[in-house]
Parts: structure tokens; C-alpha cells; sequence
């Protein structure tokens, strides 16, 4: 079932086209991976998504809920944070909260709950000026989920966080989605996505250039290479079935598959050689080689 629909959507800024006719879905329950280089639209469509701009044409649905109310039911982390930095942290959650309909009761136990949860329990009372960007980062992400949103959306959630924050934040995505929420994570780190997204859209000059689901487009644009780990001395090896790739580590072969062949053929011309095999691995494509590739011919196609 899906939480956002996103059909057809326009948006332009006089003469420039930066939404070009979009159409997603997010299911429920779903981290979902909107990616693309700068100024390919991506914080134009989040800003439609969350009724700060309106879209020109088509439609934007979050289920259940009416358009014009549609902000309430979203938690929105933007990469330009917008914390008051006069302000009391605690001050400030609880303004925050109630901002989206929480009662002083329930915003008071909700950001406790955060706090025991990132072991902050002693932020009530700091100005948001005296903390690190770090810290700043896990004040606004709480301010993110703190209603309880059926849609998250992270726009850079890690920027300026360490590896153990950052790991923090990343365990809290992953409980928020087994709790029912639904994600939408834009960022520039692939390796980011990689980990975190089931499925992924990439935008380039204002239209989706690739989406699906993060295994099955690896699937798809896979080349099928092989790396293989061994002990022993290699004889000739039968290029019929596999070209042979220079490869910079001792004792593994990198290998093309010729077509019409299977892996397993691989092995079996191996196996009946001295060789000992300790590893044999496909190579699949990362979500990095995938986005540079289809960004770069995407804007030789259109330049």
C-alpha cells in the first residue's frame, strides 16, 4: 500500500524547468532514497511535498490526509536547519511540538523519551547556541520525528555527525520504520543510501532518470564480473569462457563472463585444475557507479 504518491508534478521558476512531469510512490514502511547532483530538483520536490511551494501541475497525495493539512502528518528535517538559537533546547521542542498539535503534556513526555534515548537528559536548560553542530543535528532530528509523522523526510541527516552519532541516528531511522513510519532520505553519500534505502530515485535536470529498488537495479546493471580468491598455480585458463581482468591483489582473478556462459562454469574450469578456490564473489555495481553513470550519460543525451 502506498503512503505518497507523487504523479505527474511540475514546477517551474520562470523559464526554468526544475520539476519535469515526476511520478513516484512510496510504500508504507519503506526507506525510500531520493538522490541526484545539485540542482537537479530534489529540494524543489521535497518543498512541494511538504506545501512550502506548490507544484504547477499534477498531484501530490499522502494517504488519508487532505492537501492542505498535509504538513502536520510529515516530519521534515531540511539540510539548512532551522533551530532558534537564542532558545532553551527544552523551550524549544516543546514549541515545536505543540506547533504540530501536541499538547504540553504529551510534547513534555515525548521529548523526554528522546532524550533518555540519546542520553541527553541534561540538554533541557542549554541554549541551542552552545551545543556543537552535532548536537544541533540530534535536537532537530528530534524535532523530525517528535509527532510522530506517518512521512520522515531527511534531507542530509548525517552532516556533521561522527561515526557514532551517526550510527545513533541510523538506528533510529531503522526502529521509526519497524514502528510504521515512512522515509524519505535525500543525500549526496552513496554509501549512505546504500546501506539504509530499499528503493531509490535519481533525478537529473528535473526528471527521474532511474528508480526501483537498490538490489534489483544492481541486478539489472550488473556486468557480470567475478572475483575469485585461490591458493595454488594457475594454469591456462580457458578464456573461452571468461576474459581475465587485470587485477592489483596477489592470488585472485578478476573475471568477465563470456556470454552464453554460466558461473558455475567458471568453478568447474577451476576445480578441475590445481587450484584451490577460497572466495568467489560477484561484483555488482555500488549505487555510486550507478549514479555517476546514469547522471553522465543522462546529460549527454540531453546536452
Amino acid at each position: 500500500m502506498s503512503l505518497l504518491v507523487v504523479d505527474n508534478v511540475v514546477k517551474r521558476f520562470d523559464k526554468n524547468m526544475a520539476v519535469d512531469h515526476i511520478s513516484f510512490t512510496l510504500p508504507e514502511k519503506t526507506i525510500f532514497g531520493l538522490l541526484g547532483p545539485n540542482g537537479a530538483g530534489k529540494s524543489t520536490l521535497i518543498r512541494m511535498i511538504t506545501n512550502i511551494i506548490y507544484q504547477d501541475s499534477g498531484q501530490i497525495t499522502l494517504k488519508g490526509v487532505k492537501a492542505s493539512e498535509r504538513n502536520m502528518f510529515i516530519g521534515y528535517m531540511p539540510e539548512e536547519r532551522g533551530l532558534y538559537k537564542k532558545m532553551k533546547v527544552g523551550e524549544q521542542l516543546m514549541y515545536l511540538g505543540q506547533l504540530k498539535n501536541l499538547s504540553s503534556k504529551q510534547a513534555k513526555e515525548r521529548i523526554n523519551h528522546w532524550f533518555e534515548k540519546f542520553g541527553i537528559e541534561d540538554w533541557w536548560n542549554k541554549k541551542v547556541e552552545e551545543l556543537s553542530k552535532g548536537m544541533q543535528q540530534k535536537i532537530q532530528f528530534i524535532s523530525t520525528v517528535l509527532h510522530d509523522p506517518k512521512l520522515i523526510i531527511l534531507d542530509e541527516p548525517f552532516s556533521g555527525l561522527d561515526p557514532i552519532n551517526a550510527n545513533l541516528i541510523k538506528d533510529q531511522i531503522f526502529d521509526l520504520k519497524q514502528q510504521g513510519a515512512t522515509i524519505l532520505f535525500s543525500t549526496h553519500r552513496m554509501e549512505q543510501v546504500e546501506e539504509i534505502c530499499e528503493q531509490i530515485a535519481l533525478i537529473n535536470k528535473g526528471k527521474i532518470i532511474l528508480q526501483g529498488e537498490v538490489n534489483a537495479l544492481k541486478q539489472q546493471f550488473k556486468e557480470n564480473k567475478f572475483l575469485i580468491e585461490y591458493e595454488g598455480e594457475l594454469p591456462e585458463l580457458r578464456e573461452d569462457i571468461f576474459e581475465v581482468l587485470p587485477s592489483e591483489k596477489p592470488k585472485t582473478l578478476l573475471l568477465s563472463l563470456q556470454a552464453g556462459y554460466r558461473p558455475n562454469d567458471i568453478l568447474e574450469s577451476l576445480l578441475h585444475q590445481q587450484v584451490e578456490v577460497h572466495a568467489f564473489n560477484e561484483i555488482l555495481p555500488s549505487l555510486n557507479e550507478l549514479f555517476i553513470n546514469q547522471v553522465s550519460a543522462s546529460t549527454v543525451v540531453t546536452s
